[in-house]
């Protein structure tokens, strides 16, 4: 009799599931390790995964890493990437599925400094425009099309591929480059202006937010291989998965210097205090708060970002609806019960003061 009550409890998510010596589980990063990836680490560090029975090794990723390739060779059992990203991966026929919806808001920005005079996406026709490969540049793409303007047409504007920083803005080679909020953007505000000795300001530049342009698509989800989430007790492990992952995000919202600690210790790139807190404070902004929980893909978001990737030639067909699975994502709230916020209604970011090279 005791052991059918232990099973009932661990089955409803009342005990931690325990498997020998932890479940392995690997992850595959988008990016280097930074702040961007901090409730994956937090959910490491405060011991969250292993609560649940699972041994998570991070994986992190680089410009030549595409995690979606990484999973469908079996190389990791969950990725993160762009929505778009995984449309695309599925349209050319990767089995992939979103299992969890991190990022509710795109943190990709287009950025010109102000004596340029690009304030719009219409002011980039004739223009030099840094862009990036591996699927980043899908919404500067899309705006580009809605202002009849076509990326592969020189004569409408010259398209530059882009190192993932900001040297070409800064040293004139474009007059407009790609930054996300949360990195590329404070690198200009941690760089000194040449021309008054002080460091660059928001005042001194303009910023195109796809956001704004209803151009924006959703970035960080979770996704692993159709084949994979129906083999026996992997539907299990992915809850468990998700629900120390949640976990994971929700200590970061509430510890943000705690997590940024975490992501220099792991000695990554740019492992410097103030970027990582800059960083870890944008990446909050872009999850919390999120009306329908952390994780639980919202069907209107999605089939914006549906729409414009078809619209402007992302995808060519329509994908179905077995794209994502929020019950993963639902069922691992539910098991986390009500005393874990999940929405982060009471989130207000922090006052980040960057200094030079983002010490």
């Amino acid at each position: 009799m005791f052991k059918r009550f232990m099973l009932l409890f661990v089955l409803f998510g009342l005990l931690p599931f325990k498997a020998a010596a932890g479940t392995p589980l690997r992850v595959q990063l988008k990016w280097v390790d930074q702040a961007q990836f901090a409730g994956y680490y937090a959910a490491l560090d405060q011991g969250y995964y292993a609560a649940q029975g699972l041994d998570v090794t991070l994986l992190p990723g680089g410009p030549s890493t595409v995690p979606e390739q990484v999973v469908s060779h079996a190389q990791a059992e969950f990725g993160i990437d762009f929505l778009p990203s995984l449309l695309t991966a599925r349209e050319s026929g990767l089995n992939l599925v979103n299992i969890a919806q991190i990022f509710t808001r795109s943190g990709t920005r287009e950025i010109a400094f102000k004596q340029s005079g690009i304030k719009t996406v219409a002011d980039l026709k004739n223009k030099r425009v840094g862009a990036w490969s591996t699927g980043n540049a899908f919404e500067l793409y899309a705006a580009l099309v809605k202002y009849k303007m076509d990326p592969e047409n020189a004569d409408d504007l010259h398209i530059v591929q882009q190192p993932f920083d900001m040297s070409l803005l800064l040293n004139g080679q474009v007059d407009a480059a790609a930054a996300m909020i949360y990195n590329e953007y404070a690198q200009l505000l941690e760089t000194r202006n040449p021309q008054t000795g002080q460091l660059f300001t928001e005042n001194d530049l303009n910023v195109i937010d796809f956001n704004k342009e209803d151009t924006a698509m959703l970035q960080d989800g979770l996704f692993a291989a159709a084949d994979w989430l129906t083999a026996a007790d992997h539907a299990e492990l992915t809850r468990r998965f998700l629900m120390g992952t949640f976990q994971g995000w929700a200590y970061c919202r509430d510890h943000a210097t705690d997590c940024v600690q975490m992501v220099i210790k792991r000695g990554g790139q740019l492992s410097l205090a103030g970027h990582q807190l800059w960083m870890m404070n944008k990446i909050n902004e872009l999850i919390w708060p999120t009306s329908l929980g952390i994780g639980v893909m919202d069907a209107d978001l999605f089939d914006q970002t549906v729409a414009i990737s078809l619209k402007y030639g992302v995808i060519s067909q329509t994908p179905d609806r077995q794209t994502f699975r929020a019950s993963y994502a639902i069922d691992a709230l539910h098991r986390l019960g009500s005393t874990f916020d999940g929405h982060g209604f009471q989130f207000k970011p922090l006052t980040v003061q960057l200094t030079e090279g983002g010490r």
